[in-house]
C-alpha cells in the first residue's frame, strides 16, 4: 500500500462528472501494517479483487494512528472495507487470546472520517438516515461531536459484522457522493505528535483556501515580522493559510467587524497581510494562538467562507 497517498484528490470530483470518490478511516498503526500485509501482500490483494486506489498515511513518530484512503465505486469501496474488516479480524491485535478463525457473527469497527459539511447527509433530519442505514444493514452507528484537531473531519464509527459494514459503507458512500459538492473546503485531519504541527489541504471551489505547513519555531523565535518580539510559549502555535483576494473582504466584514468576532470567539490572534504574497493574488492570514484557539479560529474562518460562497451561488441563480 502506498505510503503517498493523495488526499486532495475528493476535493477535485464533482458528483455529476463521475461515480467514483474517496473514502477515509481512521486506522492504528498496528491494523494498518496488518491492512497492508507482509510484502504488500494483503493490499495488493484488496486492489486486484476490488479495483480500488488504497494508501495509507506515512508513520509519523510518536504518532499511533494513520489515515486510511480507499478511492473507487461506492460499491467497490464497500467491498474493499469488508476485506478490511475481515482481514482485521482474522489477524487479531491480540492473537493469544482469540480463536484462530473469526465467526461470521464476530464484530469489529472501521472508523471513518466524513467532512462536517456532509454529517447531514449521514445522519439527515432528525437522525432519519443514520437510524435507515443502522436498521438496513444491523450496525450501530456512532458520530462523534467534536470536530478531530485542525481538521474540518469528524468520526463517524460503523460497528458490526463484516457483511454488515459493507452494507452500511455502500449506502454511506452513496449518500456521500450525492452531495458531494458539499465536501468543498473540508480540512483534512492529519495525525500529528502533541505539539507539533499538521499540514492542512483544502480548496474552495474556484475560490481555494490554500493552507500551508505550519513552521515550527524554535522556543527563542522573534516574531518582528509579526510585530512582536517575545518568544513565544511552548503551546502557542503559528500556522497559516492562504485566501483569495476577493474573499478577503467578506471575512473581514464591515469596519473589521467579522473578523473582530471570530478573533473574540476563538481567542486566536490573526494577522492579515496587507498584500498578496505570491503570483496566485492570495493574501496570507496569520493564526497564532493555542491549538484549541486555532482550531477554532480556522472553523469559523472556513464557516464564512462557506456562507459566502453559498451567498455567491445564490445571486448567480437570481441573476
Amino acid at each position: 500500500m502506498s505510503d503517498n497517498p493523495t488526499p486532495q484528490a475528493p476535493q477535485q470530483q464533482n458528483a455529476d462528472e463521475i461515480d467514483t470518490l474517496t473514502l477515509r478511516a481512521l486506522v492504528s498503526t498496528k491494523e494498518a501494517g496488518i491492512i497492508i500485509g507482509k510484502g504488500g501482500k494483503n493490499v495488493a490483494d484488496l486492489r486486484e479483487r476490488t479495483g480500488v486506489k488504497a494508501g495509507v498515511s506515512k508513520v509519523i513518530a510518536g504518532v499511533h494512528e494513520r489515515v486510511l484512503s480507499i478511492t473507487g465505486s461506492t460499491s467497490a469501496i464497500a467491498d474493499a472495507f469488508s476485506i478490511i474488516a475481515q482481514t482485521i479480524l482474522d489477524n487479531p491485535l491480540n492473537p493469544s487470546t482469540a480463536p484462530l478463525q473469526s465467526p461470521p457473527s464476530a464484530t469489529t469497527a472501521i472508523r471513518l472520517l466524513i467532512s462536517h459539511n456532509l454529517m447531514g447527509t449521514v445522519i439527515g433530519r432528525q437522525g432519519i438516515k443514520i437510524k435507515q442505514i443502522q436498521d438496513t444493514s444491523g450496525v450501530r452507528m456512532v458520530a462523534s461531536k467534536e470536530l478531530l484537531p485542525q481538521s474540518t473531519e469528524r468520526i463517524v464509527e460503523v460497528q458490526g459484522t463484516v457483511e454488515s459494514i459493507h452494507i452500511a459503507i455502500n449506502d454511506i458512500a452513496k449518500c456521500l457522493l450525492e452531495d458531494w459538492d458539499r465536501y468543498s473546503g473540508t480540512i483534512l485531519y492529519t495525525p500529528a505528535p502533541p505539539n507539533e504541527h499538521s499540514l492542512f489541504n483544502s480548496s474552495f471551489n474556484n475560490s481555494s483556501i490554500r493552507s500551508i505547513n505550519s513552521v515550527r519555531r524554535p522556543d527563542n523565535f522573534n516574531m518582528q515580522s509579526l510585530n512582536s518580539a517575545l518568544p513565544q510559549p511552548r503551546d502557542v502555535r503559528t500556522q497559516h493559510i492562504s485566501i483569495p483576494s476577493d474573499m478577503v473582504g467578506p471575512i473581514i466584514g464591515r469596519a473589521g467587524s467579522r473578523i473582530s468576532e471570530i478573533r473574540r470567539l476563538s481567542t486566536a490572534k490573526i494577522i492579515i497581510a496587507k498584500q498578496p504574497h505570491d503570483e496566485t493574488g492570495e493574501r496570507l492570514f496569520t493564526i497564532i494562538g493555542t491549538p484549541e484557539a486555532n482550531e477554532k479560529a480556522l472553523i469559523l474562518l472556513y464557516s464564512q467562507l462557506e456562507n459566502e460562497k453559498e451567498r455567491r451561488i445564490r445571486g448567480d441563480a437570481e441573476a
